[in-house]
């Protein structure tokens, strides 16, 4: 018999949400409530998440010049994790294809069992609790004071702050509780305080407009984390940290400020001509250099407020527009990336037989010169709308360059640190985005809008002093003149239909396979990407149709690489079925090498990246309002009732589950590696106003 894990795995999930909202007022306070449920389950047993929100809105004006307003969200949220497999570094779905499928899940008295090094998919969905709780508010307090007639002054203050409480325990009977079980608690606290004060300044003279503002923000986040774990616990019923019989703790606190001064100046002639200036100062506490200035300017031309085009009824809009600018990025980096750290947790032998004295010693090497990523872009475009515009199309041409960008930057291991936050590395992006919506059919009865978009993006690594390895195993590098996040394999030309052997390309023509004949052969980045919509209403009946396409990425299969083992015997894994594909006689003619531990079958080459294009019917919704004279009758103002499906269809020669796939790697498409598809999903509901 076998034994099908993914069936034991998967199930049809479940979600639920409700919302209620109540609002109103009179002409000088407003206010708004509401509250939210969310649960919903994952197709993975036993994951799931669970919320419930509160939202407060509320607006006061005081006089004829003074206006104030807050607005408070709190939400309280539940999350049953995902349990890592492989002793703590898989995936549920790798536990499911590492255990071959003739060996049972359970025992005869209905236990999981244990097989070869891998705790069983069964153990790690009953015997493993991993989950959390998250305690998030987000406030704003302002005030708007009109000074003068032409003259607005605002000052607000928002916080951010969220309470992350993370548990985990895995009982005696798995891979990492078996000391005794094992658990941890960490305890994140995170919070965002921000003060920002604007002053506008906004009149009109003739044909001229004149809008001026002038603002700074100040904005300071901690992050304070505590965390124990213990192993050897009394009982799996009793797993409070304070019972185990070894306990360890740790704690961390970060802190980083931020402090931006901005203006503007926007002018226009006539409603024709626009023209606006804009500059900043940032300055943040993660870099050694603080300060930087990021001017910008931005000009356009309405050509259809032209003499020469005013009358032509078919032009309904017309514009010019184009704009150079800069901006800084500090994000992706730790709050103390320039400093030299030292760090606790060492141990020195005191001279005394065995004993140790516990001690510190240097964790991160200072970099002096660190400051911010620069991204300079000019961008053009032009803006064009037909009969009233029923068609309107958008076309916009960028051209952006990005230097010192934020990256870890390796050393040698002689100087005891792997690596250091640095800026030694610029890029370019260069492409175009076309917009078109159009409004097919317009009737008192029948409305059929289409809306459609391309983008192509084209980058390149202008300038890096070495290749820096991205992602597990070396598959991805940032090298010299090639795309930014591209696949760095061996090319396998064919399998030799003498031998069943894979043969790859001798880049260095040395005739021996080595890590010096892996090259660049594709890259994350599509060539083109885009979506478009199809709206229709028919009376009270209304349709949304979505489709999103991208074309010409690829993806790094890495559950295929495994599944079929890369012609390399391995037998604590389950075989894909093109396993049987693979070459057994001489003068057989595939792309699968024999299967043997003797040859370069499973190094990381290119015959398991694919073409990562697709089309996919993202979303559909079909709803219908019901007309007024229903809705008087039984007292409300608006009902309506409607059916969503979303990840109905998908249109890919990729052969895994999912070519959107993402391993979290600093949100790199394309590395699909033990995680599970995009669930499609059906909704049903309906939207009341009373």
């Amino acid at each position: 018999p076998t034994y099908d894990r993914m069936s034991y795995l998967n199930r049809t999930a479940a979600l639920r949400d409700y919302n209620i909202a109540v609002s109103g007022g009179s002409d000088r306070t407003r206010f708004y409530l509401g509250g939210g449920y969310t649960k919903q389950e994952s197709i993975w047993k036993p994951m799931g998440f669970e919320r419930q929100s509160l939202k407060i809105n509320l607006d006061h004006k005081i006089s004829e010049r003074v206006t104030i307003g807050t607005t408070n969200t709190l939400s309280r949220s539940y999350r049953d994790q995902a349990r890592p497999a492989n002793g703590g570094n898989g995936t549920l779905l790798q536990a499911s294809l590492n255990i071959p499928t003739y060996l049972p899940i359970f025992d005869d008295a209905g236990q999981p069992l244990r097989w070869v090094n891998f705790d069983n998919i069964a153990t790690l969905t009953s015997r493993v609790n991993l989950w959390s709780t998250s305690l998030h508010y987000i406030g704003n307090t302002y005030i708007d004071i009109d000074i003068a007639k032409h003259l607005k002054f605002r000052s607000s203050v928002s916080v951010d702050y969220n309470n992350y409480d993370e548990n985990e325990y895995w009982q005696k009977n798995t891979i990492l509780g078996n000391a005794g079980g094992k658990g941890s608690q960490s305890v994140t606290a995170l919070a965002t305080l921000i003060n920002e004060q604007t002053l506008n300044y906004s009149n009109k003279f003739g044909n001229h407009s004149l809008n001026v503002l002038f603002g700074n923000t100040i904005q300071s986040s901690t992050v304070r984390n505590v965390s124990a774990t213990g192993t050897n616990f009394p009982s799996d019923a009793y797993t409070q940290i304070s019972s185990a019989a070894i306990q360890t703790a740790s704690q961390y606190n970060n802190a980083s400020r931020l402090a931006s001064f901005f203006g503007r100046v926007g002018y226009d002639y006539a409603k024709k001509y626009y023209v606006e200036f804009t500059a900043r100062a940032d300055g943040s506490s993660k870099f050694a250099k603080k300060w930087g200035y990021f001017p910008g300017v931005g000009v356009s031309w309405r050509i259809n407020e032209e003499n020469f085009l005013k009358d032509v009824e078919q032009v309904s809009n017309l514009k010019f527009r184009a704009s150079y600018g800069a901006v800084g990025n500090q994000e992706g980096i730790n709050d103390f990336a320039s400093r030299g750290l030292w760090s606790g947790g060492y141990s020195y032998p005191d001279g005394v037989g065995s004993n140790e004295n516990p001690g510190i010693g240097p964790y991160q090497l200072a970099n002096n010169n660190l400051t911010w990523e620069r991204t300079t872009q000019f961008s053009t475009g032009i803006d064009l709308g037909l009969f009233n515009d029923n068609l309107a199309i958008e076309f916009n041409y960028y051209n952006k360059k990005t230097t010192d960008l934020l990256l870890l930057r390796p050393l040698a291991a002689i100087t005891g640190y792997p690596s250091y936050t640095s800026n030694f590395a610029q890029i370019s992006n260069k492409g175009f985005e076309l917009s078109i919506n159009s409004t097919n059919i317009k009737t008192s009865s029948l409305t059929w809008r289409t809306d459609f978009n391309i983008s192509k993006n084209k980058n390149n690594v202008d300038k890096i002093e070495a290749d820096i390895p991205y992602a597990g195993r070396d598959l991805i590098r940032i090298q010299q003149g090639k795309e930014l996040y591209s696949y760095w394999l061996y090319k396998q030309l064919r399998v030799n239909p003498d031998n069943g052997d894979a043969e790859f390309e001798d880049v260095n023509g040395d005739s021996k396979i080595t890590a010096d004949d892996r090259q660049i052969v594709g890259s994350v980045w599509p060539k083109f990407f885009g979506g478009f919509t199809n709206n229709f209403t028919y009376k009270g009946v209304d349709l949304n149709v979505f489709f999103t396409y991208s074309f010409g990425n690829k993806v790094w299969n890495h559950n295929r690489m495994l599944g079929e083992t890369g012609g390399t015997l391995d037998a604590n894994r389950v075989l894909l079925a093109s396993q049987l594909d693979r070459w057994t006689t001489p003068g057989q003619i595939t792309d699968v090498p024999r299967l043997t531990d003797a040859n370069y079958a499973r190094q990381e080459n290119s015959r398991f990246l694919e073409d990562g294009s697709f089309v996919r019917l993202r979303s559909i919704t079909l709803g219908y309002t019901f007309p007024s004279y229903i809705t008087s009758k039984i007292g409300v103002q608006k009902l309506r009732v409607f059916a969503s499906g979303t990840n109905l269809l998908l249109f890919t020669n990729y052969s895994g589950a999912d070519p959107e796939s993402n391993i979290g790697q600093d949100n790199i498409q394309g590395y699909d590696y033990g995680v599970p598809p995009q669930p499609r999903a059906f909704q049903f509901g309906l939207n009341l106003t009373l």
